[in-house]
C-alpha cells in the first residue's frame, strides 16, 4: 500500500476498476476516464502499470490486451489508509474521538452498530455494505 494514497490519475483510475468490479481492460479504464477528462492512451497504461508494481493493481494478458483488477476492494484500502495514518499519529485515541464526532449521525449509528454486533464470518463479497 503507498504511505501517501493515490495520485489525481491513479485516483481516476481507482474510481473505473473498483465500479467496474470485474477485471477490465486498460481500453475500458481510457474509455470511461475520457467522459470526464482529456486523457492520453500511453500515459493511462503507464500509470496502470505502475499501480501494478505497487502491488494496488493486478494484470493479466487476455487475448492480445491485458486485464486489471484490484487487489483490494475500495473499502479494504480505505480502512487500510485509515489505519495506516492513525498508527502514525501521535494519539491514536484522540484522533478517532475526533474521526467520530465529525461523523453525520447516521454514519455515527452504523458504527455503533457494527461495534456492538457479534462479529460475521467473512463472506464472498465482506466489504460491501448490507442494504
Amino acid at each position: 500500500m503507498p504511505r501517501g494514497g493515490f495520485g489525481e490519475l491513479e485516483q481516476a483510475i481507482m474510481q473505473v476498476i473498483w465500479d467496474a468490479d470485474r477485471p477490465v481492460t486498460g481500453r475500458e479504464v481510457i474509455d470511461q476516464l475520457t467522459h470526464s477528462r482529456p486523457v492520453a492512451y500511453t500515459t493511462v497504461l503507464t500509470v496502470m502499470d505502475r499501480l501494478t508494481r505497487k502491488g494496488i493493481l493486478e494484470k493479466h494478458p487476455t487475448g492480445k490486451a491485458h486485464t486489471y483488477h484490484a487487489v483490494q476492494s475500495r473499502e479494504t484500502y480505505t480502512a487500510s489508509r485509515m489505519a495506516s495514518l492513525l498508527g502514525a499519529s501521535g494519539n491514536p485515541t484522540t484522533v478517532l474521538l475526533r474521526f467520530v464526532e465529525q461523523l453525520p449521525a447516521d454514519q455515527a449509528e452504523r458504527l455503533r452498530a457494527a461495534l456492538q454486533a457479534p462479529a460475521r464470518p467473512r463472506q464472498d463479497h465482506p466489504d460491501r455494505e448490507p442494504p
